[in-house]
């Protein structure tokens, strides 16, 4: 019974000594439907299916929108940001949560474009632990943006979007 005591009271003390953000956790879905106008529901790898004929979608970056990562190896869920500028063709600068460490809030994080196309398809993004942008390349869809798509108009896929369509759609 001590025992049992002890050990409630030594995980009740863990918990009030962690950080507020600690227990939040939040993750980039909830903090990008908080601070944008792009509201989806789903895990982020979900979010540009989910946007067909819903908001219209592309390639170019806007502030505002949603880019939104596909699911790799890494971000089994994907991942999901808002832009905050854009910088130039090829650099924005995103509004993002749970990248760097869990549930970390990260404002005016740079990513860069590195596909060969400059369709945003790849993307490398500032990663808070190396002070640096990340060696790894990140898939993405492309931008998701605010406002709804306009009735009766065709939604802008990405040309590398569309494989992982059909075989999402079957």
């Amino acid at each position: 019974m001590l025992r049992v005591a002890l050990a409630s009271f030594l995980a009740f003390l863990s918990l009030a000594l962690l950080p507020a953000e600690a227990h939040a956790r939040l993750q980039c879905v909830a903090y990008a439907r908080q601070i944008g106008e792009v509201q989806l529901s789903g895990n982020g790898r979900d979010w540009w299916g989910n946007a067909a004929g819903v908001y219209a979608r592309g390639a170019r970056p806007q502030a505002g929108a949603v880019l939104a990562f596909k699911a790799s190896g890494a971000m089994p869920y994907g991942h999901v940001a808002v832009v905050k500028k854009v910088v130039d063709d090829r650099h924005i600068l995103i509004d993002h949560a749970n990248w760097s460490a869990p549930g970390l809030i990260e404002r005016g994080v740079e990513v860069v474009d590195i596909s060969p196309a400059g369709d945003w398809s790849q993307v490398r993004v500032w990663y808070g632990k190396t002070r640096a942008l990340g060696l790894r390349p990140s898939p993405t869809f492309g931008f998701i943006y605010p406002g709804a798509a306009p009735s009766g108009t065709p939604v802008t896929v990405t040309a590398s979007a569309e494989p992982a369509l059909r075989a999402a759609n079957g």
